[in-house]
């Protein structure tokens, strides 16, 4: 895997080349000091992954992200020194593509050193996440339903955390249909992107609970690092299988259990994301009669996911961002 670092620290960039060592298969491309630096050393050949720091000169990380997502398309990963405190730019730049995010390493020796872990465990995520979009899928077959209440069930990855924005803040406070949404983040971020997303739309937003039902006007999003599924009553539940899910949560899990489990009406929406989880479940719901829609490639920061569900037929609709919060509210109206 050829990967290129993006940092102006020389500690850091001295840190991440040490961890990359660790794995035999892991080489380090190139190094930039500058996001403006690094979009010029993407273009001639993109890594296959990029670490991108957050905070630097001449052009941030959420400016690089950007940019490089618009002109030669990567995986991005954040590294920066303290996820939490830049928790606002983190979500700026998973919505414009990148992947997830973690802490900068510190070398051994150093006070309050960070081991490597955690770096390497996100890098063989994706790894894993690129070789699973390679595979084919077998087509799900659909399932009897049960459950009434109407429900909006979206899935979304990179790019996520803006298209959720853009497509919650279009939604009316008296919208009357329940929403649930899995978007691919990690677990210690979960909280904050519930608090961000909150304040982007008039609908309340926070993170769904076990045994809870979806209910109008409030937007419930998947957190923790296990699956969130509908249950034949409606209910919210989380479970650890399947082990083997390249995400955690998956939205492939969730729209099963939708087409499962919903008895009355529903939605299916897949937003941007790299790789194909959601296309199966998508895919589910439109066969047991359920209104799917995918987002459309010139809207979407990574057209990996809905172009899955488009080209499996999964969607019934294939929508611009703009133009699906007015669908939804067309089809379940407010109260």
């Amino acid at each position: 895997m050829r990967i290129g670092i993006v940092n102006d620290s020389t500690i850091a960039v001295e840190a991440l080349r040490r961890t990359l060592a660790q794995r035999p298969g892991f080489e380090v491309a190139w190094v930039a000091h500058d996001g403006a630096q690094a979009v010029t050393m993407c273009a001639p050949t993109p890594p296959d992954l990029v670490l991108m720091d957050l905070v630097m000169p001449v052009m941030d990380g959420v400016a690089a992200t950007r940019e490089i997502m618009r002109r030669t398309p990567c995986p991005i990963l954040i590294v920066t020194s303290d996820v939490g405190h830049h928790a606002s730019l983190v979500f700026d730049a998973m919505g414009a593509g990148a992947l997830d995010a973690v802490d900068t390493p510190v070398l051994r020796g150093m006070d309050r050193a960070r081991p490597a872990s955690s770096l390497l465990a996100k890098i063989d995520a994706i790894a894993a996440l690129q070789a699973d979009a390679r595979l084919p899928r077998p087509a799900l077959a659909p399932r009897a339903a049960t459950v009434a209440d109407a429900l909006v069930a979206i899935g979304a990855s990179a790019g996520g955390p803006a298209a959720l924005a853009a497509l919650l803040g279009r939604l009316p406070v008296n919208f009357s249909a329940g929403v649930v949404v899995v978007q691919h983040v990690d677990d210690a971020f979960a909280p904050g992107m519930a608090d961000w997303l909150d304040q982007q739309t008039p609908l309340t937003v926070r993170l769904a609970r076990p045994g809870e039902r979806p209910t109008a006007g409030v937007v419930l999003l998947a957190g923790g690092n296990r699956h969130l599924r509908v249950d034949a009553s409606g209910r919210c539940m989380f479970a650890d299988e399947p082990t083997d899910a390249v995400y955690r949560p998956s939205i492939d899990v969730f729209l099963q259990s939708v087409a499962e489990n919903w008895r009355a009406r529903a939605v299916g929406v897949l937003l941007t994301g790299m790789g194909r989880d959601g296309a199966a479940g998508l895919g589910a719901m439109r066969g047991q009669g359920f209104i799917t829609i995918a987002q459309d490639r010139e809207t979407s920061a990574v057209y990996g996911m809905p172009k899955a569900a488009a080209e499996a037929g999964a969607a019934s609709h294939i929508l611009p961002l703009a133009s699906i919060a007015p669908q939804l509210v067309a089809l379940f109206g407010t109260v």
